[in-house]
């Protein structure tokens, strides 16, 4: 892992540069970025708007599009870097360096800064048999893994199939091994019962009842937005900037929004539990946006502040850790005496003191969100950029 210039890329990464690049692919990674950390900083003080904060179980908001929308764009990046012809171990070592490294990378960001405030004041050294092994960062390794995988070893009409095999084998997981007549809720699914049994509560996701949202189980369907990414990025590659593309992804995004819709029913919508209905949901609406964009960037050329986002989508991984790492230091400083730490201080004392409520709640995270992308640019300035 290494921050480095272009010039230094891998010869995975410089292998496909020949290949047209795609405006609205760079702006869409961007923006999923973006709206991932303004998301995840809700300022305190007040409640945050309901469509910036995850549905409970069931339900939809766009809180929970947002990290779907990012495995998206990961799988849509891999149709471009993944190169045919490399040879097999080479291959497979370097998926398998990539995919170890971004699980490392969760693992050490969950543990930051390695120490825990105790009751009497004191600090002491958080052991790894306190440390979450399941995170954000741990289920794209694994799903940019199960994918790639799949993607080098299957032919592309394989793809499909293998999606909708893996949403329907997930759902039959579920009712096969749940908790009969609970099989769908949040203690009794066979996903938390699985993470129970193979990692143990202290390992978990600690502020939802035992529930942890990246759990081992839902990888499976999880896979499926990178498939569908890749997918995706492959029929832009082999169909290009054209209206006929365009009208393509946005039929297909309509269709499988209609598919969720009726889906929802039977396996309802929940980004927690990662349903079938909810994969449809976010594939179609991420190619509904997508094509949007081709149509306004590529088609139109409307690129007017387009690379304000572009910025964000050439170094995801640095900003999303910075966004992570540096708030966490922020709540590690108090502020004066009020007793808050310097980004509660800042929420309830400066944001929620000019706009009382929600509002506030979202000035703070979109300053703090601002405030990445301005470190974001600053890296992108001196063409630092880390890799994997």
């Amino acid at each position: 892992m290494s921050a480095h210039r272009p010039a230094a890329a891998t010869p995975a990464a410089a292998a496909p540069s020949k290949r047209e690049r795609f405006l609205s692919l760079d702006v869409f990674r961007g923006l999923t970025i973006f709206l991932m950390i303004l998301v995840n900083t809700a300022g305190p003080g007040a409640q945050a708007y309901a469509q910036l904060t995850h549905a409970a179980w069931f339900g939809f908001t766009l809180a929970d599009l947002v990290f779907p929308s990012f495995l998206f764009a990961v799988g849509s990046a891999m149709s471009f870097a993944l190169a045919t012809n490399t040879p097999h171990l080479q291959f497979l070592g370097r998926v398998s360096r990539r995919a170890a490294l971004i699980l490392l990378c969760g693992v050490l960001m969950y543990w930051f800064p390695f120490f825990h405030l105790q009751p009497d004041g004191g600090w002491a050294f958080t052991t790894v048999d306190q440390l979450r092994l399941t995170c954000v960062l741990q289920r794209i390794g694994l799903c940019y893994l199960a994918a790639a995988l799949l993607v080098r070893y299957l032919p592309p009409r394989g793809i499909a199939p293998v999606c909708l095999a893996l949403l329907l084998g997930y759902w039959a997981l579920l009712y096969a091994f749940g908790q009969p007549g609970a099989e769908l809720s949040k203690t009794g699914n066979a996903g938390t019962r699985l993470d129970l049994w193979l990692y143990g509560r202290d390992h978990l996701y600690r502020k939802d009842g035992g529930f942890d949202p990246e759990g081992l189980l839902g990888t499976l369907s999880a896979t499926v937005n990178v498939l569908a990414g890749y997918l995706c990025g492959r029929f832009l590659q082999r169909h290009g900037k054209t209206i006929a593309s365009t009208r393509s992804l946005l039929l297909a995004g309509a269709g499988l929004v209609l598919l969720a819709l009726l889906w929802a029913p039977a396996w309802p919508l929940s980004k927690k539990l990662w349903s079938g209905s909810f994969v449809a949901c976010t594939v179609g609406l991420d190619l509904l946006a997508l094509g949007a964009l081709v149509y306004l960037l590529e088609l139109r050329g409307w690129t007017g502040g387009s690379g304000f986002f572009t910025v964000l989508g050439r170094n995801p991984l640095a900003i999303y850790l910075f966004s992570e790492l540096f708030v966490v230091v922020l709540r590690l400083i108090p502020a004066g005496s009020s007793g808050l730490d310097l980004y509660a201080w800042a929420g309830i004392g400066v944001f929620q003191t000019i706009a009382p409520g929600p509002l506030g709640s979202l000035l703070c995270a979109l300053s703090y969100t601002l405030m990445c992308c301005a470190v974001g640019w600053w890296m992108d300035r001196r063409r630092w950029y880390l890799r994997l």
